[in-house]
């Protein structure tokens, strides 16, 4: 069914466009380009002006003329449809695109809007996200992180060893003040929490009679945007 906006109702209707995370391209019924949003002039280097008008296979050149009126008939029998495509940017740099087409009765019935979603930055903070958690890994610093009530959440190879503790399960049954009660740990811990970085030298007793060993302890608050989610934190020898 065609999503209906009315005409007092547009200025509403392109702000929510402004704020959209993907690309938007909305097009008359042959594929020429009627509006995109800013998510969309960032993507392809152009703006607004420059494609209005033009086909929306300057953007993505996979969606010829043949290509949009057959996506018009397959939109006759369903609300959208999701195509993989190759977006083409001003510069003449291209990415990987996943592209969603449903109607939209805009300017006149049966405009399209064609939502533009680059997988290749997906797939790059992916890959980032992965290099992350393996350096997290393989790291030598004891490394942790624990939630705003102090129950540990993720810790590396390197802490488990330093605490005996046999995987990752049996450290988020602790508690940060369980492993590190000594002073003046805790309160570092608070301050942490209220957005304070700070680092600490602290002896550490030795659980199997050896001797003490002297280490580095670093507090830090775990983020989200503004927000304080927990603490994140090292443990080093030194």
């Amino acid at each position: 069914m065609p999503i209906f906006v009315p005409r007092d109702r547009k200025s509403l209707f392109r702000q929510f466009l402004a704020g959209m995370y993907d690309a938007v391209i909305i097009t008359d019924p042959n594929g020429h380009v009627l509006e995109i949003n800013p998510r969309a002039e960032e993507y392809f280097g152009y703006i607004q002006d420059e494609v209005l008008d033009r086909p929306v296979s300057l953007l993505i050149p996979g969606l010829s003329p043949e290509i949009v009126q057959r996506i018009r008939r397959g939109l006759e029998a369903d609300r959208h449809m999701m195509i993989d495509a190759k977006g083409l940017a001003k510069s003449g740099s291209k990415f990987t695109c996943e592209v969603t087409v449903s109607v939209i009765d805009l300017m006149d019935p049966g405009d399209l809007v064609f939502t533009v979603r680059n997988v290749d930055r997906r797939r790059k903070t992916l890959e980032l996200l992965r290099a992350k958690e393996s350096a997290f890994d393989i790291s030598p610093c004891a490394l942790f992180s624990c939630d705003s009530e102090g129950r540990f959440t993720t810790a590396n190879k390197a802490f488990l060893d330093m605490f005996s503790l046999e995987d990752e399960d049996a450290a988020r049954e602790k508690s940060f003040c369980e492993i590190m009660s000594d002073d003046p740990l805790p309160e570092n811990f608070s301050k942490a929490l209220a957005g304070e970085t700070v680092t600490v030298g602290i002896v550490a007793q030795s659980d199997d009679g050896g001797d003490d060993e002297e280490v580095e302890v670093t507090l830090a608050p775990l983020r989200d945007s503004r927000k304080v989610l927990g603490v994140v934190g090292s443990v080093v020898k030194v």
